[in-house]
C-alpha cells in the first residue's frame, strides 16, 4: 500500500510543525495588536457559497464534493472544500450581521484547497492568513491592513518585501479607455496580471489568444505600459469619473500609509491586478527579490457581502501566504536560533528497575515549572550504569539537550545529576534546584 500523503498534500513532522506555529503566532499577536479579532469558519461549503466568486479560472479549482446517499450516483456536488477565507467571511458577514459590531475587524489562519495540478511549489492544500476589516470604506482601512501586514513581515525578519498596490477602479477606466467592453474586463485583466511574469511581449499573445484585436491589443499595452502621474495633467489616456475616483483613492491610501512601517516598502504598479473578480477598490501583492510570484495579496470587495445579503457591506481584507513566507524563511534561515528544535529540554532517566514513580513525580515537579520533560517510558529489567548508557544515547540520538539522572547515590543524598549533552558536563544539584538551573542554562 502507498504511504504517502495524496498528491498535492503533505505531511508535517515535528520541525516542521514547530516552524509553522512559530509564525502563525507572530501572525497572529501582530494583528491582535491592531484590534483584530480571531474566527474560523468550516472547511466545507455548499458550494453555490464558492462558485461564480472567483472568474473563470477560480472557478475551475474549486474542489467539489459529490452528493452522498441517495445521490450518490448522480455524480453531481452539493459541497465544496473552501477556496480562500475571504468568501466564507462574506457569507459569515451576512449570517450573523446583526450580532457583530458596525467595524469588525478578523484574522483567520486555516487551510484552503485549490484542485489545481500539483507541481514545485504548488499544493493542493495550504494555508493562508487572512486579515480583514469589515463595515468601512475610509482608507484608513487599506493603511491599517499594509501596516499589519507589514509589521508581520518585519517582526518575521524580512527586510526587502515591497507591497505592491494598485487600484481596480482605475484599471477598469484604462480598459474601457483601451476599448474593452466591460464583459471582457474579466480575459483583460487576468493577462495583463502576468506582466511581471511573461513580460509584454507574453501579455500581448495571451491577449491574442483571449481573441483581442491588435488595435485593442496596442491601447492596452501603452495604457498599462508607463507609470501613473503624480497628477492628471499631461495623462494622455481616456478616463472617466470612477477610474479618476480611484485614483485619489489611491493617493490618500499612500498619504496615510506614509504615517506607518509600511511606508518604506510600498509602490504602485499599474499592471497588477489580481484575478479574482470580487475585487472593486485598492489591491495589493507583497513581493520579495528571490521568490517567484508573491508572499500574499488583497483589495477592497465592497460588493462581496452583498450577494449573500442583498446590502452593500464596504469590506477590505490581505492574505498572507504562510507556505510561502515558510519557504522563504527556511531558504534564507530566518528562524530565531531559540526556536525548539527538540522534543524537551531535559529526559529523565530511569535508572531503578522499579521506581517509576519517583522519575514520575520527579518529572511533574519539572513540568509544574515550565519545563517541557520527556520521561523515558521504560523501566529497566536492572539497576545499573549500562542500562542508563542507552536511555543517554536515546536521548543524544533525539537531540534533548540535558538529562537528569536520579541514581543510587543521587537518591540517597536528595540530589540529581544534570549532563549537558553537549558539552559532556554534568553537575549535581539539590532536587529543588534542578528546576531553576535548566531554566538558566536552556
Amino acid at each position: 500500500m502507498n504511504t504517502g500523503p495524496a498528491r498535492g498534500m503533505r505531511d508535517f513532522l515535528p520541525e516542521e510543525v514547530r516552524r509553522r506555529q512559530y509564525v502563525i503566532g507572530v501572525i497572529a499577536d501582530v494583528y491582535q495588536r491592531y484590534g483584530f479579532e480571531p474566527l474560523e469558519t468550516p472547511a466545507v461549503e455548499n458550494i453555490e457559497t464558492l462558485q461564480g466568486k472567483y472568474g473563470e479560472e477560480g472557478d475551475r479549482l474549486i474542489f467539489k464534493i459529490l452528493k452522498r446517499g441517495e445521490g450518490a450516483g448522480t455524480g453531481q456536488a452539493d459541497l465544496a472544500l473552501r477556496y480562500d477565507l475571504t468568501v466564507p467571511l462574506a457569507r459569515v458577514i451576512a449570517e450573523y450581521r446583526a450580532k457583530l459590531p458596525k467595524f469588525f475587524k478578523r484574522y483567520q489562519v486555516q487551510p484552503v484547497w485549490r484542485a489545481d495540478r500539483p507541481q514545485k511549489g504548488r499544493f493542493r492544500e495550504f494555508y493562508q492568513c487572512d486579515v480583514d476589516a469589515i463595515g468601512s470604506k475610509s482608507a484608513v482601512v487599506e493603511a491599517e491592513l499594509c501596516a499589519a501586514v507589514s509589521d508581520v513581515l518585519l517582526e518575521l525578519g524580512f527586510k526587502d518585501f515591497e507591497i505592491v498596490i494598485n487600484h481596480r477602479q482605475i484599471l477598469s477606466a484604462l480598459l474601457t479607455g483601451a476599448g474593452v467592453t466591460p464583459d471582457r474586463h474579466g480575459d483583460a485583466l487576468i493577462a495583463l496580471d502576468k506582466a511581471d511574469k511573461v513580460g509584454v511581449a507574453g501579455v500581448d499573445m495571451d491577449l491574442e489568444a483571449r481573441g483581442f484585436d491588435l488595435a485593442t491589443r496596442s491601447n492596452l499595452i501603452a495604457a498599462f505600459g508607463s507609470p501613473y502621474p503624480p497628477d492628471w495633467s499631461g495623462w494622455n489616456v481616456k478616463i472617466d469619473e470612477s477610474g479618476r475616483a480611484g485614483f485619489e483613492n489611491l493617493r490618500e491610501i499612500l498619504r496615510l500609509a506614509a504615517k506607518t512601517s509600511a511606508a518604506p516598502h510600498m509602490r504602485v504598479e499599474p499592471t497588477l491586478a489580481r484575478g479574482l473578480s470580487y475585487y472593486t477598490g485598492a489591491i495589493f501583492e507583497i513581493k520579495v527579490p528571490d521568490l517567484a510570484g508573491s508572499l500574499g495579496g488583497g483589495g477592497r470587495y465592497d460588493n462581496l457581502v452583498g450577494m449573500f445579503s442583498g446590502e452593500e457591506v464596504p469590506a477590505s481584507g490581505f492574505s498572507l501566504g504562510l507556505e510561502r513566507i515558510l519557504v522563504v524563511m527556511s531558504e534564507r534561515n530566518m528562524f530565531p536560533p531559540t526556536l525548539a528544535t527538540t522534543p524537551a529540554d531535559v529526559m529523565v532517566v530511569q535508572w531503578f528497575a522499579n521506581r517509576t514513580d519517583l522519575y514520575l513525580d520527579f518529572a511533574s515537579s519539572l513540568r509544574a515549572a515550565g519545563l517541557r520533560v520527556e520521561l523515558y517510558p521504560e523501566a529497566p529489567d536492572q539497576d545499573g550504569k549500562k542500562v542508563g548508557d542507552r536511555q543517554f544515547k536515546y536521548a543524544g540520538a533525539r537531540g534533548v539537550p540535558f538529562v537528569a539522572v536520579i541514581g543510587a547515590d543521587e537518591d540517597a543524598k536528595g540530589t540529581v545529576t544534570v549532563k549537558n549533552m553537549k558539552t559532556g558536563e554534568q553537575t549535581s544539584l539539590p532536587r529543588a534546584n534542578v528546576a531553576a538551573h535548566l531554566k538558566a542554562s536552556i
